[in-house]
């Protein structure tokens, strides 16, 4: 069984349709790359998935349930968890009560002491920051955050959307460094992502939107290698 399973989905926000049948899947265990320009429609598949935008046809079944018009606390509470494009902390509060935040979810709140330890144990520079306040951290120390707020909520399945964005060229080896530690766990991982070379060197599948459909998939190495790909986005 596919642990998300997207069949022939459309939506986008009011009249404007963004998503125009898009069928895509994720299985278990997998690092899922999912690739494209500036406002082809992967953000707006994320928050179509994770309840925020309604569909207006198609499927979503994540771990064997429907869940195209489920509210987004009961899809976070079967295990897909978003992290959004531009972390979106809550800046006032301290580095450790943003990662608590992530755990109050039903099935995350009896495991917040473990689960804190191994997002200390990920990033070691946040068990230093733990009690400062998040706002004042750099843009890498805010997506680390991120990362381990979402990893606090016990996902079955990670959505990140452009993890690297604005990210130093160390701050993003370090934090794809990081992904491959948590892929060994066996947790599953769909990542939108601009670095189209970076993602699919570490997917297992990719998929290529352009104008809200999937143009292209295949393994990461069969993307790499594929004539229209490296002309339109590596440059090649």
């Amino acid at each position: 069984m596919s642990s998300l399973q997207i069949s022939d989905v459309w939506g986008g926000y009011g009249d404007v349709t963004v998503l125009k049948g898009v069928t895509m899947q994720v299985q278990p265990g997998q690092v899922v790359a999912l690739v494209g320009a500036n406002g082809v429609g992967k953000s707006t598949l994320l928050r179509t998935i994770s309840g925020l935008l309604r569909p207006t046809g198609g499927e979503i079944v994540f771990l064997g349930e429907r869940i195209d018009h489920a509210p987004p606390h009961h899809v976070v509470e079967l295990g897909f968890v978003h992290i959004p494009e531009g972390k979106q902390l809550f800046p006032q509060m301290t580095v450790e009560e943003n990662l608590i935040v992530g755990s109050t979810c039903r099935r995350a709140r009896g495991e917040r002491a473990r689960s804190l330890e191994e997002v200390y144990g990920l990033f070691p520079d946040l068990a230093d920051r733990r009690k400062q306040e998040a706002g004042s951290l750099s843009g890498g120390e805010q997506q680390m955050v991120a990362v381990g707020r979402a990893l606090m909520s016990e996902p079955k399945l990670l959505a990140m959307d452009e993890p690297s964005l604005g990210l130093a060229p160390f701050i993003v080896e370090r934090l794809f460094g990081v992904l491959q530690e948590i892929r060994k766990t066996g947790l599953t991982l769909l990542i939108i992502e601009q670095n189209v070379q970076r993602a699919l060197e570490m997917a297992d599948r990719g998929y290529v939107m352009e104008n809200g459909q999937i143009v292209l998939e295949g393994t990461g190495r069969e993307l790499l290698q594929n004539e229209h790909l490296r002309t339109h986005y590596l440059g090649v």
